[in-house]
């Protein structure tokens, strides 16, 4: 019929005959997206961490710093469990005030490229602090420390990246429970693995001191500030240059 190969032609069919339909796809297409690009920010920045790690410590002299039981441990736990959680994360308020995106948009586009490569940077950096910190000790803590900051460090990273440019506590902390279960998880079983003994023979890793212990959390919240701390800037600038256009 008629009907029949108008549906066949048409790019979108709506099944209950209310437009409104057309609005709440819209605005489930666009938290799909970027629940995509906050996949992605997380996923290979932290890819990016541990790619650099393991490249400038040896160029340092300093010894291979993760074994490969770690690192499949970081890969397998550390960033599947909340990049899971930051797929499924609520819509943002001003999802539908937003102008529409570019069909040809990369996922890349809108800095997350820059935030990929800055982040990176920064989770190596703050993971070779912990490296030339603990070196100076001995047995195999130096190692342990870099294994800790580098997993926990992505904790923050994660809860920092549901919005580039929000605030998380403007956001809610509480508006995204799975997220905020993945990492309270993924934080026990890391640990886990630092203080069991079964894990430790597996892992390769040490009982930290509450010293080591502290540098490591130290050094693992900074990601978290950092990144909310260029977001707020990042709202500065674009308040004033509101004012200016507005002068």
């Amino acid at each position: 019929t008629g009907t029949d190969v108008s549906k066949e032609a048409a790019d979108m069919v709506l099944l209950d005959d209310n437009f409104a339909s057309i609005v709440n796809a819209v605005e489930e297409g666009r938290t799909i997206y970027e629940n995509i690009r906050k996949f992605v920010r997380y996923i290979i920045s932290c890819n990016v961490g541990e790619i650099l790690i393991m490249l400038v410590a040896p160029l340092l002299n300093y010894p291979v710093p993760l074994t490969p039981v770690q690192l499949l441990w970081i890969n397998l736990v550390t960033d599947g469990l909340p990049a899971l959680a930051l797929g499924i994360e609520p819509a943002a308020p001003d999802t539908m005030e937003r102008p529409p995106n570019p069909p040809n948009e990369s996922v890349l586009a809108r800095g997350l490229g820059s935030y990929i490569l800055w982040v990176g940077i920064l989770l190596a950096g703050l993971s070779m602090v912990a490296l030339w910190w603990g070196y100076r000790l001995d047995g195999s803590v130096w190692q342990t420390m870099v294994f800790a900051t580098l997993s926990l460090s992505q904790m923050g990273n994660a809860l920092a990246v549901r919005s580039d440019r929000e605030s998380v506590f403007r956001i809610g902390l509480l508006t995204n429970k799975p997220l905020l279960g993945a990492i309270a998880l993924t934080t026990a079983l890391q640990i886990g693995v630092i203080y069991l003994p079964f894990a430790q023979r597996i892992f390769d890793t040490q009982a930290l001191t509450p010293l080591q212990l502290g540098v490591v959390i130290l050094l693992s919240v900074t990601v978290f500030v950092v990144v909310e701390l260029s977001k707020w800037i990042h709202r500065l600038r674009e308040r004033a240059r509101g004012a200016t256009n507005a002068g």
